[in-house]
């Protein structure tokens, strides 16, 4: 009986947390932001996408990522600048969208492999990873959906991303020094035992 409680207890713990950090990631997108190139926003949606990975792992990570993206896309207005709806997968933001929960995935994996195999490193693997991310998957995958709704070249397209990668590999870097300090006041975050779905 202790144990089934235990789990269930563990388990609640886990859905708090992912639809905690899927709001949090909805704030940072809908904070003032300042357009950048094919009036691509800088916001701090990287960071809270990151922040995420970090402290969650890659399961509960992504699933926080994808619970965002489920409630802005049924209509609730918190993409970046305030949009919702299923519409702005289509638009120049749309690769982007379909990177999040692919960065949340790969930056959350290498946040549990080296918070137990080595702590003291965190903040400098996790960073490098994100900024690794950056580049190769969000870098990519939104090149390619802003030259697929734009209709501009590929060489185009990434001259429109690469303004973006200095600020989002930043954001990278503080959301793994604050995933380490919350690490440090919580090591048992990633050493969950729920529930099949949401196990590390």
């Amino acid at each position: 009986m202790s144990t089934s409680t235990g789990r269930r207890t563990s388990s609640s713990t886990d859905l708090a947390l992912v639809a905690t950090f899927a709001a949090f990631i909805g704030v940072c997108a809908i904070l003032p932001a300042i357009k950048g190139v094919a009036n691509v926003p800088y916001t701090l949606q990287m960071f809270g996408i990151f922040l995420a990975a970090a402290v969650l792992g890659a399961k509960r990570g992504a699933l926080a990522v994808l619970l965002y993206l489920a409630v802005a896309t049924a209509g609730v207005p918190i993409f970046a600048q305030g949009a919702a709806g299923p519409g702005v997968w289509s638009g120049a933001t749309g690769g982007y969208l379909l990177a999040f929960p692919i960065a949340a995935v790969l930056v959350g994996a290498v946040a549990q492999l080296v918070a137990r195999r080595s702590p003291t490193a965190f903040v400098g693997v996790v960073s490098v990873a994100a900024a690794v991310v950056t580049v190769a998957v969000v870098g990519t995958l939104g090149t390619l959906g802003m030259a697929r709704a734009l209709d501009v070249s590929l060489s185009v397209a990434w001259g429109y991303a690469t303004p973006f990668f200095v600020a989002d590999v930043t954001k990278g870097i503080i959301a793994a020094i604050v995933a380490a300090a919350v690490h440090r006041a919580f090591p048992q975050l990633l050493r969950s035992t729920s529930s099949p779905l949401l196990r590390q």
